[in-house]
């Protein structure tokens, strides 16, 4: 992790350094700017990130973010129900996407996870992932060096939903969801898009 704070831009905003790259990643300052840490509810949409998050795992976020609507087209918008009732058919399918990342692990996570999600009530996908949101009394992090890989509710969270038949979700992996989806605040002090709670 970096020591830097947050950098202030060409545009005169200070961002995560991270948020702040190279015109070719202007993937990356959108996403930073509008929506990384930022609440998001609903089960097909926390499913969505979900998925994504595992589709991530051992590459960069850019790669997910430049594919994203691949993602939602071959996943039927992430839609819990439609991905739940997936065949090995559609598995072949997803595995010729070049849309999308085609690892088969993966793609076979999606539907396990689909199926899993779609075995609790509506609105208990939502419940269960923002029941392991942080305290928010954790100091705000000043640089890269201060935000977690993982913690005692990631891991939590992750056994959760393991428990419950998903796959492909670990403490990381459930850190950077819980990050992604404003259930903790890991922007840094001074950065123009740290919501102030």
């Amino acid at each position: 992790m970096s020591d830097a704070g947050a950098v202030v831009g060409p545009d005169g905003l200070a961002r995560c350094p991270w948020g702040l790259e190279a015109e070719s990643r202007a993937d990356y300052r959108v996403y930073h700017d509008t929506e990384w840490g930022r609440p998001v509810h609903g089960d097909d949409a926390l499913y969505e990130r979900i998925c994504l998050e595992a589709f991530q795992s051992g590459l960069s976020w850019l790669t997910i973010l430049r594919r994203r609507e691949g993602f939602r087209a071959a996943f039927a918008d992430f839609s819990i129900a439609k991905v739940a009732a997936f065949t090995e058919a559609d598995a072949e399918r997803l595995l010729g996407d070049p849309g999308i990342i085609r690892n088969r692990a993966k793609i076979e996570a999606a539907m396990v996870n689909a199926r899993a999600a779609a075995e609790l009530a509506p609105g208990e996908l939502d419940a269960i992932v923002w029941s392991y949101a942080p305290d928010a009394g954790r100091a705000a992090p000043r640089t890269f060096a201060d935000v977690p890989a993982i913690t005692a509710e990631s891991t939590a969270l992750a056994k959760d939903l393991k428990k419950r038949g998903f796959r492909f979700i670990g403490p990381t992996t459930a850190y950077a969801l819980m990050q992604a989806c404003g259930l903790v605040n890991d922007h840094l002090v001074g950065c123009h898009a740290r919501p102030e709670v």
